[in-house]
C-alpha cells in the first residue's frame, strides 16, 4: 500500500476515496474479516506507556505486553515493516509493525488499512533507534474500518462551519478542541463542587413552563399534547428555585440548559447553559463572595493560577481576579464614557441628548433609568476589563430585584463584567408578595403594548410569597461565557459542542451515495424512497435552498476579472465598489451552504448587483439598465436575470425572487449596507466585534442610516423563512467570517 503519511492523495477526490474504501471493507468481510466485531479490550493509553516508559533507551526493548487502541493518524510501509501511528484520547503511539512477528493474515490486514481506521494491536514495549516509543505487535485486529477520508493533513479542518457542524471531525483533527472540553468538563465539576462544600443542594426544575417568568426573553413554544396547551422551555430557572427557598430549602442551586428563541453571536446561542443559586438569610454581598471564591476557585483549579495570584489572559488581555474585586455603580461607569456626572437626578432630556450623541436610539416612555441603562450598556460595559460589579441598577430593568433602601429608584442589584462581557446577574431578592404583584402587571402591561419578551403574571409564585420567602440572594452564572473566559476562547460556538446551526443541505445524490450497497434482499425501501424520504423529513432547506434553475453549474459569460472590471468602469466612489465585494464574498460564502457547485456566479450577482447605481441614480430604472451593460459584455442573461430580481419591489416589472440566490441577494442587499453603517460608527471600525443587540436597536430607529430600507430587510427576511433576528444573526456572523481583514484585525485587537 502507498505511504499514506500525508493523508489522502491530492488528486482523489472524496467519492472515489470512499468508493475504494467501500471496496476494502466488503474484500475484508468476504475474506472471512469483520471489520466492524463486537469485543476489544485494552490495558493502557498512549499517555500512561510514555509516562511508564520515559527512561527506557533507544533500541531497547521489554517483554512487557500491553494492548492498545486508537484511531491511525500515519501510515507507512517499508518492505517488510510497517509504521502506524495511533491516536487514542491521551495522545498518540507509534506500532512497529514486522512481518515476522506478525501471523499472515494480519500482515495482510495491514495491506487494507487507511488513515482513520480504528486498530487495536498488542504487543511488546520497546523504543526504536531514533528513539521512537513504540508497541511491536503480534497481533492486529481492525475495529473500525473508516470509509469517509478524514481532511489532508496538511491543510487540516479550518472552515469553521465545517469545524460546528461536524464536530466529531473537528475532534479528530485537532487536539487543542478536545482540550476545550475536557477543561468544559472540569470546571463544571468544580463548579459542583465549589457550591456543595459551600452547602448548597443541587436541584432540578422543570424543563417546561406554563408560564412565561423568570426573565426578559423570547421563548420557544412547544405543544403539551396531553394537555393539549402550549407550553414555554423555560428561558430561566429562577421562580421554581425561589419557591425552594420559600419551602425552606436555605441553599440551591441547578445548573442545566435554558432556551431563548432569539439570534446568535460570539456570547449568544438559544440553547445555553446557565447556573442559578439562592441562598436564604443572604444579600448581594454575600452573592458577591460566592462570586469572588468560585472564579477564583477555578482560576486555581483549572488555569493552574496559585492562591493570590489568580490572573488569567483572554483574548490577548491580562485579567487580574485576584484581591477584592471592584464594585461600581452603574452611572457611574456611564458618567465615565459620557464625560460627564449622569444620575437619576439628571434630566431625562439631557440624557436624551447625549443618547443623541452617541447615536443610542430611545422611546418616548423611557424614564432616567433606562435611559441611563442605555448608556451604559452601549458604552461603558465594553471598557471594564479586571472583575467588576456593576451595581445599583435603575428598577426600570430590575423586575425582581429590591429597590434600595437609601433610594427605592435603585436595585440591590449587580452584574459582573469581565473583559466588556456579563458573566453574572445577582440581586437581594424581591420578597414582597405586594411589591411583586404588581411588578408582574407591569409586564403584562407591556406584553399589551407589544413587548413579546415580558413576562406573564405568575399567580403560583405570588402565593409562593405571600407565605413568606426569608430574605435571600440570588444569583444566574453563564456557563459557556465562562467556559470561554478560562479556555480563552473567542465565540460561544467554540465552548459548545453541538451550536445550533442552520439545518444542512443534503442532495439525493448525498443520501445515494450514502446508503449506496446497503440493502439486503429482504429490503422494501429503493435508494429513491430513502433519498426522498431524507429530503422530505431532515432536510427541508435541501428543497428550499435548490432550485431547478441551481440544478447544474452555471456559467455566467465573464471572468472574474472582467466583471470586477466592469464593475469598476461604471462606478468611481470607492464605497459602491466596495459594496459590490462585501455582496460578493457574502453571496460565495451564500453559495458554500446553498449551491456549491456555482460558487463563482453567485458571487459575480453579488459583485455586479448595483453596476449601474452610480451613474444612473433612478430606482425604476435600476437593473434595466445593468441588464443592457451586461449584455453589451457578453455576460449570460441569467446573470442580468438573476439580478434584477433584488429591485422588484421598485419596479413591478422586473422579475421576482423565486431561487434561493435571488431571496439571497434581495435579504442580504439592504442588510449588509445597514451594517456596514453601524460598523463606521464604532470606534474599533471593525465588524469583528459588531454585537446583534447593536443591529437590533440601529434597525428600529429609523433615522440612522435612513437610505437603509426597513420594509425591504423585513421582506428580506420573509424570503428567507427567518426571523429578522435570525436574519442579523446570520448575516452579522457571514460578515465575519468573510470580513478581508478578519485575521489581520484579531491579530492586531487581540482584546476582541
Amino acid at each position: 500500500m502507498a505511504d499514506q503519511s500525508q493523508g489522502a492523495a491530492p488528486q482523489t477526490s472524496i467519492n472515489d476515496e470512499r468508493a475504494v474504501r467501500r471496496a476494502k471493507r466488503q474484500a475484508l468481510i468476504d475474506a472471512g474479516v469483520n471489520p466492524y466485531p463486537v469485543r476489544s479490550a485494552i490495558d493502557a493509553h498512549a499517555a500512561e506507556l510514555a509516562g511508564r516508559y520515559e527512561e527506557l533507551e533507544a533500541g531497547a526493548s521489554t517483554e512487557d505486553s500491553y494492548t492498545v487502541a486508537g484511531r491511525i493518524r500515519a501510515y507507512r510501509k517499508q518492505g517488510k515493516a510497517c509504521f502506524v501511528v495511533l491516536e487514542d484520547v491521551s495522545g498518540q503511539i507509534q506500532l512497529f509493525c514486522r512481518v515476522n512477528n506478525l501471523s499472515e493474515a494480519d500482515w495482510s490486514l495491514l495491506g487494507q488499512l487507511d488513515l482513520g481506521d480504528i486498530l487495536q494491536a498488542t504487543g511488546t514495549v520497546m523504543r526504536t533507534r531514533r528513539g521512537e516509543l513504540s508497541v511491536s505487535p503480534s497481533t492486529v485486529t481492525l475495529l473500525s474500518k473508516s470509509v469517509r477520508p478524514l481532511p489532508e493533513k496538511f491543510h487540516g479542518l479550518t472552515d469553521r462551519e465545517v469545524r460546528y457542524r461536524q464536530r466529531y471531525v473537528d475532534l479528530i483533527m485537532n487536539p487543542e478542541v478536545r482540550e476545550v472540553f475536557r477543561k468544559r468538563s472540569q470546571i463544571v465539576s468544580l463548579i459542583r463542587r465549589y457550591m456543595e462544600d459551600d452547602g448548597y443542594m443541587e436541584v432540578e426544575t422543570p424543563m417546561m413552563h406554563a408560564i412565561l417568568g423568570g426573565a426578559n426573553a423570547r421563548p420557544f413554544v412547544t405543544h403539551f399534547n396531553a394537555l393539549d396547551r402550549d407550553f414555554y422551555l423555560r428561558i430561566a430557572t429562577e421562580l421554581p428555585l425561589k419557591r425552594l427557598i420559600v419551602g425552606g430549602l436555605e441553599r440551591v442551586y441547578e445548573i442545566g440548559r435554558q432556551f431563548r428563541n432569539e439570534g446568535m453571536d460570539l456570547t449568544h446561542n438559544p440553547e445555553f447553559t446557565s447556573m442559578e443559586a439562592y441562598c436564604a438569610y443572604s444579600d448581594l454581598d454575600g452573592m458577591k463572595r460566592l462570586t469572588e471564591g468560585l472564579f477564583k476557585t477555578i482560576a486555581r483549579e483549572a488555569c493552574g493560577c496559585a492562591e493570590g495570584h489568580e490572573v488569567i489572559s483572554f483574548q490577548g488581555q491580562r485579567v487580574d481576579m485576584s484581591g477584592t474585586w471592584r464594585s461600581v455603580p452603574l452611572s457611574e461607569v456611564a458618567s465615565e464614557v459620557v464625560g460627564e456626572h449622569v444620575d437619576m437626578d439628571t434630566p431625562v432630556e439631557r440624557l436624551r441628548e447625549l443618547c443623541d450623541a452617541h447615536k443610542i436610539e430611545w422611546q418616548e416612555g423611557w424614564g432616567a433609568g433606562k435611559l441611563l441603562f442605555e448608556l451604559y450598556d452601549e458604552l461603558g460595559e465594553s471598557t471594564l476589563v479586571d472583575p467588576t460589579f456593576v451595581c445599583d441598577y435603575p428598577e426600570e430593568v430590575s423586575p425582581l430585584s429590591k429597590r434600595k433602601d437609601e433610594d427605592s429608584r435603585l436595585t440591590d442589584r449587580f452584574e459582573l463584567v469581565i473583559c466588556g462581557h456579563e458573566y453574572a446577574n445577582a440581586f437581594s431578592e424581591l420578597n414582597d408578595p405586594v411589591d411583586q404583584a404588581g411588578r408582574f402587571a407591569q409586564q403584562v402591561a407591556a406584553k399589551g403594548m407589544g413587548d413579546d419578551e415580558a413576562m406573564g403574571y405568575d399567580y403560583d409564585y405570588v402565593r409562593a410569597l405571600e407565605y413568606g420567602m426569608p430574605p435571600a440572594g440570588g444569583i444566574g452564572y453563564g456557563i459557556d461565557r465562562m467556559v470561554m473566559l478560562f479556555c480563552d476562547q473567542p465565540a460561544i460556538r467554540d465552548v459548545l459542542l453541538f451550536p445550533q446551526m442552520k439545518p444542512e443541505v443534503i442532495t439525493r445524490a448525498d443520501i445515494e451515495a450514502q446508503v449506496s450497497g446497503a440493502f439486503t434482499d429482504n429490503a422494501t425501501a429503493s435508494v429513491a424512497d430513502i433519498a426522498a424520504d431524507a429530503e422530505a423529513g431532515a432536510s427541508d432547506v435541501a428543497q428550499e435552498g435548490r432550485s431547478d434553475q441551481m440544478a447544474e453549474k452555471i456559467e455566467s459569460g465573464l471572468t472574474r476579472e472582467q466583471a470586477f472590471e466592469l464593475l469598476k468602469k461604471y462606478n468611481e466612489d470607492p464605497y459602491h465598489i466596495e459594496h459590490g465585494e462585501t455582496l460578493e464574498r457574502l453571496m460565495r460564502h451564500y453559495a458554500g451552504q446553498y449551491d456549491p457547485q456555482n460558487v463563482e456566479f453567485w458571487g459575480q450577482v453579488g459583485l455586479l448587483h448595483d453596476l449601474d447605481w452610480e451613474k444612473w441614480q433612478d430606482d425604476q430604472l435600476h437593473t434595466v439598465k445593468a441588464a443592457e451593460l451586461l449584455a453589451e459584455a457578453g455576460a449570460n442573461p441569467a446573470l442580468a436575470h438573476s439580478i434584477q430580481t433584488h429591485n422588484y419591489d421598485m419596479n413591478p416589472e422586473l422579475p421576482a425572487p423565486e431561487h434561493q440566490m435571488e431571496k439571497v441577494l434581495f435579504a442580504i442587499d439592504e442588510l449588509s449596507g445597514l451594517i456596514n453603517a453601524c460598523v463606521r460608527m464604532r470606534p474599533s471600525g471593525s465588524v469583528q466585534d459588531f454585537e446583534l443587540k447593536s443591529l437590533k436597536k440601529k434597525f428600529k430607529n429609523k433615522k440612522f442610516a435612513a437610505g437603509c430600507d426597513r420594509d425591504v430587510i423585513a421582506h428580506g427576511a420573509e424570503l428567507m423563512g427567518m426571523e429578522l433576528d435570525e436574519l442579523f444573526a446570520n448575516v452579522i456572523e457571514a460578515t465575519k467570517l468573510t470580513d478581508p481583514d478578519r485575521d489581520v484585525w484579531l491579530a492586531e485587537h487581540p482584546e476582541a
